[in-house]
């Protein structure tokens, strides 16, 4: 199929952990002749392959993948920068007469992408440095009462267990006297293709076995191996790539704090938080054409019911 010439529409795959995306996006692009932008905050990173169930080297080398090992864990890399890099990519991929096609679970990765987002002052050392101080000595409590009068808008939103997001928008208020919530709504220029936006939704019973039995998976194919060697590599746990659910979880048990089952026990339980979570953020957002999964369905199925709806409202090419 030729894409770009007539309307420039980006198929973007969303969902919750362990839903089934890698399979279904694989599946979408080699039916619609199609190139994989991957919208995950950590498959960006190299060394980084267990942890977060990046797709093979064989998946990869049946599609073109985007946004995968492109970093190292010590390189700082935000939503803003994704976007900007994302938006560079569609046009290539557009100008090759191909589908861009977005896969992942980060939403703010996503938002980014496809309705910009404010980037914000550069960062204050000075600042950081303090703000960092008062979150070792009081915890992440004293920055979210803080925020709260500032923002109360971002303070709701913000994930509390990510204190740097909590730093960063008290950072921008102490940059800009605005809210940071208030410069998120500064109408963004019209971005240069349209995004079609399909959701992959389990049942939530059959979606948490599936990830208990993924969490248990990684841990067998080796994660504890993987981060004993981003150890060994000088990639500390404190830095913000590693500070993600399954490597806290595992650099804690190769500092002795856990046992491999505890570890195992924890990574389960902060997943399926992180996914339902995920469900929150997705489901709020009215685009969303939802395709309901059932346990017997397989990628490519859910491929050929994407791939026509997708059609159907896109036109065929």
């Amino acid at each position: 199929m030729v894409w770009g010439s007539n309307d420039r529409s980006v198929l973007v795959l969303v969902g919750p952990t362990a839903s089934g995306k890698t399979a279904v996006g694989i599946a979408l692009a080699q039916r619609l002749g199609g190139e994989i932008i991957s919208a995950d905050a950590r498959q960006v990173y190299r060394f980084m392959d267990i942890g977060t169930a990046k797709p093979t080297p064989e998946e990869r080398e049946s599609v073109p993948h985007h946004c995968i090992d492109a970093l190292t864990p010590d390189q700082v890399f935000n939503a803003a920068e994704f976007g900007a890099a994302g938006r560079t990519i569609i046009d290539e991929i557009f100008a090759r007469l191909r589908l861009p096609i977005v896969v992942g679970g980060s939403g703010l990765y996503i938002r980014s992408l496809i309705d910009g987002l404010f980037e914000g002052p550069g960062a204050d050392p000075e600042f950081r440095d303090a703000t960092e101080s008062r979150l070792r000595l009081g915890g992440t409590e004293a920055l979210l009462e803080e925020l709260r009068r500032v923002d109360p808008v971002s303070a709701e939103r913000i994930d509390h267990t990510k204190p740097r997001r909590l730093i960063r928008a008290l950072e921008v208020f102490h940059a800009t006297g605005t809210p940071l919530s208030a410069l998120h709504r500064t109408p963004r220029p019209p971005l240069s293709f349209v995004p079609c936006i399909f959701g992959l939704l389990r049942d939530r019973k059959e979606l948490y076995t599936r990830i208990n039995e993924r969490c248990r998976r990684i841990v067998e194919d080796g994660l504890l191996t993987e981060v004993a060697d981003l150890q060994r590599r000088g990639y500390s746990s404190s830095l913000n790539a590693l500070n993600t659910v399954g490597y806290r979880e595992a650099y804690a048990c190769l500092r002795g704090e856990i046992d491999v089952a505890e570890m195992l026990r924890l990574f389960q339980q902060n997943s399926r938080r992180y996914a339902k979570r995920q469900l929150t953020w997705f489901r709020a957002d009215p685009r969303v054409q939802w395709v309901h999964v059932a346990a017997a369905d397989t990628p490519d199925r859910l491929a050929a019911e994407i791939e026509r709806r997708f059609l159907e409202a896109h036109g065929s090419r």
